[in-house]
């Protein structure tokens, strides 16, 4: 299972890196410009120097990079433990994203958001600007909330 999980890591790291040197290089983006893709989906530039949603944007990239780095430790040792497939990807991917972003701290300070989606004919606000990385560790999640409602099922029948 280790290898499993510890073999997506690269991957994500690969496609995450690979978009956001596509948007900033092929498309002459200034912030914050937004290219209209499909109604309900843009690409834009954001440089997000905090967490989730701008968050905590004071304690600086060193300082985030550090505790991401940290996380992805944590989750390597508990990839070691993963007992299920599903449990061993989700970790990795989650991995991934991590140091995807963690990349992008410590390249520009800030991390390059540039995904943007809303729900096109509302006046609903846009949902923040998200990367590759962001939506490998919220699927990630999701696959360790799914492995957990399996395995509980597993263990009471």
């Amino acid at each position: 299972m280790f290898q499993l999980g510890l073999s997506l890591a690269p991957v994500v790291i690969l496609l995450d890196q690979l978009s956001k040197w596509m948007i900033l290089k092929n498309f002459d983006m200034v912030a914050p410009r937004a290219i209209p893709v499909f109604p309900g989906f843009n690409l834009v530039l954001v440089f997000n120097r905090g967490v989730s949603f701008g968050g905590l944007v004071w304690l600086g990239p060193w300082v985030l990079s550090a505790l991401a780095l940290a996380i992805s430790v944590a989750l390597v040792f508990w990839l070691r433990k993963a007992e299920t497939r599903l449990l061993a990807m989700a970790l990795g991917i989650i991995i991934g994203g991590a140091i995807g972003n963690v990349i992008d701290r410590l390249r520009f300070r800030a991390v390059v958001d540039f995904l943007d989606v809303y729900i096109p004919g509302t006046d609903w606000p846009h949902w923040p600007a998200f990367n590759v990385a962001d939506s490998a560790i919220v699927v990630g999640v999701g696959l360790i909330i799914l492995d957990g409602l399996f395995a509980e099922r597993s263990k009471n029948a």
